[in-house]
């Protein structure tokens, strides 16, 4: 069957020693991670201490505690230490950096420069299992200048090749390709074809990553050639399921089983259980595609299983996710609840006869389904609580979110989706915002200011009552007349300061919240949230904003965004449209809320035009300094209501507003993406270009229209 899949923005994440990139796919309602393997330093290592698991750290460690290492303080030790420190890297990273540190320290007492480059990569290597990319690159370059400084060629390859995966970790796929560039030619030159073959490798999944597919494989073809040749199983492994990955996400089902089963088979025999759970994984990706999802769920549970064995907690989080999100892409699949159920059925009965036998069935009723997606999301809900991660955390919410809206329970539905949203800013703030933090702090501190200002102007009011009060009474003691003239005069002048202060806090108060809500909340105190029928959202984003934001300084950076933010402000008002807020690049308003308008798609659309004209302007006037905008607009229902009681905000909540921003993702540079059921609000009224059924994050299918 055709796939009904769309990508969004990529994460990494480092896996058990190896390199691993995650890109999100989408089967009609909810995601599934495809892990792409990359190599990473000292590969052959790493694999076998993923064989050997905790055993390998008990042996280092009964060996650190023996009596030998309590008396000598040696370079053997520094070894031991480093190579502790190094296999904890991606089981317990602030384990690792605690041996890692003593090594360090020990080495440098030594004077013993081999010993400080092994134990700062082995730091490098932690950091790098933290996600702390900045603190990683910092122990790789001392790691890198040392090596340098000794003349160590096959060192300086492979850590200039672990600066470039700190470098992709962090998305930052131009300086990540211009380490991998540096290293594959310092590996042709000095005739280190493991090094040439790595990466080969990673570029091949910088170019994934960057969806130059075409490119992608060919890389990945030459790596496969090259381990080959060289006899190097888990490099020929690794090669061939990224092989895999590739054909899946061109959409090539037959290609992506092939080679992923041609993957399974040699990590089998090779006995590499991260491959083999990876291959799992990624077998049950391609299934679920095919809405075959007992054989989705099966391969998944396995591949659980060992990532469970291993105790690697991020991949049992992401596996137990994505089983979640199979049994909501079941609920969503008409098709798995009517016809199609007796195919499900009789896959499970074909499974239970064949090598991979399932480890449960599909429940047959809605109810139990949705039981078992919100068994699993909750449990890699807790687990990424338990580590912090924060992309599993927003998938979660997510999920339990549409779980709340099958089950019909608006409320919790609303509630897991703020908290999606919560997430989900948190998580692009940090990816996205990190160059602009010092500047933004004055203007954090200005938007403090406004948001308290509301009790300062209450404490200044009581402060003129109580003034006018002691007046009064020292005007007592004088005459009549002069009584009731100064008695008028402060009355007036205490009345124009009150006036003054009332006029500020209502424009402070208007500059937070929409004039109707600000006015409820001034009459009765609170601001009930409130479901709006018809509504239409606009996302805009700027295209290569990381990569453009490079070329300018932090200064620059946030110039350039006031000053298109602030044309976008003056363009919505014009049109009565409601600001929602802005998230690093991205600009969220909506119109029809909170007071209803039936022009809400056509005054949404026509705002739309001149943001992209004035853009359009900018970049005539500025050239390349100018960012490029992309906007998504989607309408239909949403709830809004004021968040938080410290800095309030008003925001929206509900499907329109996700859809929208897919709506966005699924656009172009200078481009106006328009959903279906927007294009039926405004058709008659601007011109639209069908663009044909497109994958929409989270959506599937979706007909787009690009407005112009």
């Amino acid at each position: 069957m055709k796939k009904e899949i769309a990508t969004s923005a990529s994460s990494i994440y480092k896996y058990r020693g190896l390199f691993i990139f995650c890109e999100f796919k989408i089967v009609r309602m909810k995601r599934f991670t495809l892990l792409l393997v990359l190599m990473c330093l000292f590969a052959e290592q790493n694999l076998h201490a993923q064989k050997k698991g905790q055993a390998l750290i008990d042996s280092f460690l009964t060996e650190l505690n023996s009596g030998h290492y309590k008396i000598n303080e040696d370079t053997n030790k520094v070894k031991l230490l480093s190579n502790l420190s190094y296999n904890y890297s991606h089981i317990n990273p602030d384990e690792g950096i605690e041996y890692g540190q003593q090594g360090l320290d020990l080495a440098t007492n030594l004077n013993w420069q081999k010993g400080t480059a092994m134990a700062s990569n082995s730091l490098g290597n932690c950091y790098l299992g933290k996600s702390d990319y900045p603190k990683a690159v910092e122990f790789f370059k001392t790691t890198l200048k040392t090596y340098q400084e000794t003349g160590n060629k096959k060192g300086i390859v492979n850590v200039t090749t672990n600066i470039g995966q700190a470098y992709g970790q962090q998305g930052n796929y131009a300086k990540a390709l211009e380490y991998f560039f540096l290293a594959l030619k310092m590996a042709e030159e000095t005739g280190d074809k493991n090094a040439v073959a790595t990466n080969t490798c990673n570029i091949g999944s910088v170019c994934q990553m960057e969806r130059n597919y075409p490119q992608a494989r060919e890389y990945f073809m030459k790596a496969i050639k090259l381990s080959e040749d060289l006899g190097d199983k888990q490099a020929l492994i690794r090669a061939t399921i990224n092989t895999g990955t590739v054909y899946y996400w061109q959409k090539n089902y037959d290609k992506a089983l092939e080679y992923d089963f041609m993957g399974l088979k040699m990590a089998e025999d090779a006995g590499v259980n991260v491959a083999i759970a990876k291959c799992y994984s990624n077998i049950g990706n391609v299934y679920t595609e095919q809405k075959n999802y007992t054989m989705a769920i099966t391969y998944m549970l396995k591949g659980l299983k060992i990532d469970q064995e291993i105790k690697d907690k991020y991949a049992t989080g992401f596996l137990l996710k994505n089983i979640g999100f199979a049994y909501l892409a079941i609920l969503n699949d008409t098709n798995a609840n009517g016809p199609n159920h007796s195919k499900i059925m009789a896959a499970d009965k074909e499974m239970a006869s064949g090598p991979y036998q399932p480890d449960e069935t599909i429940p047959a009723s809605k109810a139990a389904r949705i039981q078992k997606a919100m068994l699993y999301l909750q449990q890699a809900l807790d687990i990424a609580k338990e580590i912090k991660q924060l992309d599993i955390q927003m998938d979660c919410y997510e999920g339990i979110s549409e779980v709340y809206k099958l089950k019909g329970d608006l409320k919790n539905e609303i509630e897991n989706f703020k908290k999606y949203s919560e997430v989900k800013d948190s998580l692009f703030s940090k990816d996205n915002t990190e160059q602009i933090t010092k500047l933004n702090a004055e203007n954090e501190y200005n938007l403090k200011q406004q948001a308290d200002s509301l009790k300062i102007v209450a404490r200044e009011k009581i402060t003129a009552i109580e003034l006018r009060r002691q007046r009064t009474y020292t005007l007592l003691g004088i005459g009549g007349t002069v009584l009731l003239l100064g008695f008028s005069f402060f009355m007036v002048k205490a009345r124009k300061k009150s006036e003054l202060e009332r006029k500020k806090s209502d424009e402070l108060l208007l500059n937070i919240l929409p004039s109707e809500v600000a006015a409820e909340l001034k009459s009765t105190g609170v601001s009930e949230a409130k479901y709006f029928d018809h509504v239409t959202v606009i996302f805009t984003d700027f295209v290569n904003f990381t990569k453009a934001s490079e070329t300018l300084s932090p200064k620059e950076l946030v110039n350039e965004l006031h000053t298109c933010f602030k044309m976008f402000d003056e363009i919505i008002s014009k049109y009565g449209i409601e600001k929602i807020k802005t998230i690093g690049d991205a600009y969220l308003a909506v119109s029809g809320l909170p007071v209803p308008d039936p022009k809400h798609a056509e005054n949404v659309v026509r705002a739309a035009l001149e943001i992209v004209a004035c853009m359009r302007d900018r970049q005539a006037n500025i050239g390349d300094r100018a960012f490029q905008v992309r906007v998504g607009i989607h309408s239909g229902n949403a709830v809004a209501g004021i968040v938080g009681v410290k800095k309030f905000a008003y925001d929206i909540w509900g499907d329109t507003v996700n859809t929208a921003a897919r709506m966005e993702q699924s656009s172009e540079a200078g481009k106006i993406n328009i959903s279906e059921v927007t294009y039926e609000l405004v058709k008659d009224k601007f011109n639209c270009r069908y663009r044909g059924e497109i994958d929409a994050k989270n959506k599937g299918q979706m007909k787009m229209y690009f407005v112009s």
